[in-house]
């Protein structure tokens, strides 16, 4: 085909009706995907490390295996474990009041300089005040399991990444540690390797040498415990006849860790469902005389859970346990959890000061999460373009029909084509064998649709909404993440704050919806609701996933908000208005915020008061204004002690008075007091919201119904408080002044 052929052909092609109907499509499906990612994901992105960019950033990445990490939990027991959180520990090096779970992440190796994709099977060694954690790290690289650790010197709470202790051309994973005629072993899980083998200490904790292959057979999570006068092995050999994956165990006896061993006469002792705990989930631990073994419950995804056995008998001919509760509380936040999908390993020993400590990893999603996600979401994307294609067909603008000479440019005899020429006559062949079939097959459906009767529009529009729903399906697959709203962690902690509302028995309804949606969030600890007026509910009345205090105040005011409240076990609250709705993410980002800012007010609806006398003025006037130099207190992270204290301050009784004459303005109470009452350069920080909804509106119990009236109250505030308290004018910031984006 000759230039000028090919310019009439392509020009015929663009002007086809195929063509604009393709094009039209292509159009309406990347609006529609582009549309639905505006309105649902989160326009802020993560915020990147700081430390050696280039290197941890290398690992976090999705995975398919999980995103799994580790916490620490004590107790009295072992049987009776609780999260670091619940222990009220405090860091204020990290801002974590208190240092809540999870304790050690990809992020704590890949900060470290190695990159990591999960941290998972996690292992103790103690030694005297110092922990020592061992673990199976992932590299996001060599795709391969490596052995690392990390030291801890305050109980757990904080834990500095040493290194890689052991990496082997293999996949590592279930570093189990123990003692052993004062030497250090590691007994590692290398069953690719075929064989299991067993580490000694050379340096601890870097250093290894291989001591022994003590049993020729690929072992999967394998423990060894001195129980009653033998070494007990136990492990898993999925590749042995007949065993069930996940289902199997093994046990066999010796003299000593370094074997020879013998195996048991009942063996395999499991080889039952894979959700009935058969394969190991840590190390086994003597109680009051009794041996326990953890198991793992893989029924519905790979290490959906652990369950406990007591063992009843153990000897060279028998062996039976029974199931016991495991102590711990199950995770009810779902993917907001760290641990909310899954936790599979558990390793609880007893300090010398007889309290009992665990560590325990855990996931957010399930096994295959991501993969999963890449399949629906291509496949609706693909079942979205061939119901575009359907469409085109049943009102005959597609043709699927392909001339061959008209489009093969080949103009010579078939002996005289050249290798390359030859090749496009074999492909051109393959393509009019497709299409002529496509058209065989799409004829009975061609023009069978009539777009100018109702029926035929009918069909159309189903067609349409199926297509719309499809693109948003394969978008929200595709690019919307494993669906969680993570908290965001602050030099490598976590920590928690409690949630304060305040209502009345007129917006019962705005709080049940708010409690369910707000006790999911991450870093929620607690809801307090402070009650004004009318018959309280009871606390059972709400689905919540953290426990709901329902405070009851003798008298309807608005200073009650602000109220000294001992039972607050956090430093941080978040004083939420009941009837505004945001996501948890939002509410993370301004809790990270006020994490680097605890002696400021951070908050999600800023106000600018300016003027002689100061006016109240919107977030719109300010943004023409360029600033800001308050926050609603209805939308606000704060030090309960710090803010409290201020507005119960003797110097503050006027300023309260009027805030019970008004029922308005305890929110200016609180600025200015924050502004005039302190030696603090800035007291606000703005937080701005993917989006925001006024749940009143629809109730119809908005308390500030008349916005000019409102607007007119609060600018006789301003003027009573800066008579008070001094002005405030000058304690003007700019939006977008921090480096993390989030005050646009």
């Amino acid at each position: 085909m000759t230039s000028p052929e090919c310019c009439r052909w392509l020009r015929r092609c663009l002007r086809s009706a195929t063509f604009l109907f393709v094009a039209s499509a292509t159009l309406l499906l990347g609006s529609t995907a582009f549309l639905f990612a505006w309105l649902t994901f989160s326009p802020f992105p993560k915020p990147v490390p700081p430390s050696s960019p280039s290197i941890s950033s290398l690992g976090c990445r999705p995975d398919g295996e999980g995103s799994w990490s580790v916490g620490v939990f004590y107790g009295d027991s072992p049987l009776s474990l609780k999260p670091i959180e619940s222990w009220n520990l405090w860091r204020n090096e990290s801002s974590a009041w208190p240092v809540a779970n999870p304790v050690v992440t990809c992020a704590t190796a890949s900060d470290a300089g190695f990159p990591s994709n999960f941290v998972a099977d996690p292992f103790l060694y103690i030694q005297g005040d110092i922990l020592y954690l061992f673990f199976e790290t992932k590299n996001p690289v060599t795709l391969q399991g490596d052995i690392g650790v990390a030291m801890s010197k305050d109980k757990g709470a904080t834990w500095q990444h040493l290194g890689i202790a052991l990496d082997e051309e293999w996949h590592l994973s279930y570093p189990y540690v123990f003692n052993y005629q004062d030497q250090v072993y590691m007994m590692p899980e290398g069953s690719k390797k075929g064989d299991l083998r067993l580490y000694q200490a050379l340096d601890f904790p870097l250093k290894w040498k291989l001591e022994k292959v003590i049993l020729k057979r690929p072992l999967i999570d394998s423990f060894i415990i001195n129980y009653q006068g033998h070494f007990w092995l136990f492990g898993s050999d999925f590749s042995a006849p007949g065993a069930k994956k996940n289902g199997e165990l093994e046990i066999w006896y010796s003299n000593s860790p370094l074997g020879p061993w013998m195996p048991h006469k009942q063996n395999p002792i499991h080889n039952m469902d894979k959700s009935l705990g058969a394969r190991n989930a840590g190390r086994p631990f003597i109680y009051k005389g009794d041996l326990y073994r953890a198991g793992q419950d893989c029924g519905e995804t790979y290490g959906k859970s652990i369950r406990l056995f007591k063992v009843k008998v153990l000897t060279k001919y028998k062996y039976d346990e029974v199931e016991v509760p495991l102590g711990i509380n199950e995770p009810r936040k779902g993917r907001n959890a760290w641990n909310g999908a899954r936790y599979h390993h558990l390793d609880a020993q007893q300090l010398t000061s007889g309290q009992w400590i665990a560590v325990m990893d855990g996931d957010r999603v399930p096994s295959g999460d991501a993969v999963r996600r890449v399949v629906i979401g291509y496949t609706a994307f693909g079942a979205a373009i061939l119901l575009v294609m359907l469409s085109g067909i049943l009102i005959n603008v597609i043709k699927c029909i392909l001339p061959l000479n008209q489009h093969l440019p080949l103009s010579r005899k078939r002996s005289n084509l050249d290798g390359a020429q030859e090749y496009q006559l074999q492909l051109y062949s393959k393509f009019r064998w497709l299409f002529n079939h496509l058209g065989r097959i799409s004829y009975p459906l061609k023009g069978r649709i009539k777009s100018n009767t109702w029926m035929g529009w009918f069909v159309l529009l189903i067609i349409f909404v199926a297509v719309v729903s499809l693109t948003c399906v394969g978008t929200h697959y595709v690019y919307g993440g494993n669906g969680s709203e993570e908290a965001y962690s602050l030099k490598g902690h976590y920590s928690q704050f409690t949630l304060l509302t305040m209502t009345y028995d007129a917006r019962l309804w705005n709080l049940k919806m708010y409690v369910k949606h707000y006790s999911r969030c991450t870093s929620v600890r607690e809801i307090v609701v402070v009650w004004n007026k009318g018959q309280p509910p009871n606390a059972s009345e709400f689905d919540s996933t953290v426990p709901v205090r329902i405070r009851v105040e003798k008298r309807n005011s608005l200073n009650n908000r602000f109220n000294i409240d001992p039972s607050i076990s956090t430093r941080a609250v978040l004083e939420l208005d009941d009837d505004i709705m945001m996501t948890c993410d939002d509410v993370e980002r301004g809790f990270k915020v006020w994490r680097e800012h605890p002696d400021r007010i951070v908050g999600f609806y800023p106000r600018l008061a300016e003027g002689r006398p100061l006016r109240y003025q919107n977030e719109r006037y300010a943004r023409t204004r360029g600033g800001y130099n308050l926050i609603l207190t209805g939308a606000a992270f704060m030090d309960h002690k710090l803010a409290f204290e201020k507005y119960w301050s003797e110097e503050a009784k006027i300023g309260r008075d009027t805030v019970d004459a008004y029922f308005n303005c305890e929110d200016l109470l609180l600025n200015f007091l924050y502004v005039n009452g302190s030696s603090l350069k800035r007291t606000v920080e703005y937080v701005k919201a993917s989006w925001a909804i006024d749940t009143s509106k629809f109730s119809g119990v908005a308390i500030s119904k008349n916005t000019q009236a409102h607007y007119e109250v609060r600018s006789k505030c301003l003027a009573k408080f800066t008579e008070l308290y001094g002005d405030l004018a000058a304690n003007k910031w700019s939006f977008d002044s921090r480096q993390d984006g989030w005050d646009v």
